[in-house]
């Protein structure tokens, strides 16, 4: 089983993890590998120089981030990818009553949360645990601290 690990600048510690710096490579990451093979995606929110500025200036004084003022794909757009990813793989889902979707199992992967952006982690485990309770699964998706070090490369 694999690991995700999506962020533009920070790398873990930890070997195994497959290191994706942005919404392209994400989604060919996951394409490739397939969801029943993913044991767990760790996601990050800015994933470049306009959600950066948009955390700056909105989010740390104002408490809300405007989407129209970033350029780049962030986090969120792979978490709602991901979702319309998993009912392209399994369209039946859509039809079933919600208590047979409760009772079978589904074939995702474990979604955490890494991003230091405190709204943009919200949105992101908020679409995450709205979809696993549609889907009748328990509401997993927080926040966590995986050691990483800094990319220095990034950006550039």
């Amino acid at each position: 089983m694999k690991r995700i690990y999506l962020d533009d600048m920070r790398t873990p510690t930890e070997p195994g993890w497959i290191v994706v710096r942005t919404w392209d490579d994400f989604v060919d990451a996951v394409t490739e590998i397939g969801l029943d093979k993913i044991h767990i995606i760790s996601l990050d929110h800015d994933l470049g120089d306009t959600a950066m500025y948009e955390y700056r200036n909105n989010v740390s004084k104002h408490y809300k981030l405007d989407y129209d003022n970033i350029d780049e794909k962030t986090g969120y757009d792979c978490v709602k990818w991901l979702i319309g990813h998993f009912y392209n793989m399994y369209p039946e889902r859509l039809e079933m009553p919600y208590t047979e979707r409760k009772r079978t199992e589904i074939l995702f992967p474990k979604v955490v949360v890494h991003s230091a952006n405190p709204i943009g982690s919200a949105n992101m485990m908020g679409y995450i645990n709205n979809f696993y309770k549609n889907e009748g699964q328990p509401q997993s998706c927080v926040r966590v601290e995986i050691e990483h070090t800094i990319h220095h490369e990034a950006n550039n």
